[in-house]
């Protein structure tokens, strides 16, 4: 009997992959920033805490075109 490894299991469902970082975000302590369509040109902020905002962000990148900072305009307070 062959054995799925758990990266199988995950990419077979790629809906999930979100989920996955913003687990990860919020093990660091760091907010999650995701983007919905329902939002328009907004993006969606949650924090570890499970507050929410809608916020425009602008990403600063250093010389080498990497993400080094990201800054957030808070828009409205989302309900939980």
């Amino acid at each position: 009997m062959k054995k799925v490894s758990i990266v199988d299991r995950l990419l077979k469902n790629m809906g999930n992959m979100h989920e996955l970082g913003k687990q990860r975000a919020f093990e660091l302590g760091n907010p999650f920033y995701a983007r919905f369509k329902e939002d328009g040109e907004y993006w969606r902020k949650e924090m570890p805490n499970g507050d929410k905002y809608l916020v425009e962000v602008e990403v600063i990148i250093d010389e080498f075109d990497m993400p080094v900072q990201i800054k957030d305009t808070m828009i409205k307070k989302l309900d939980r």
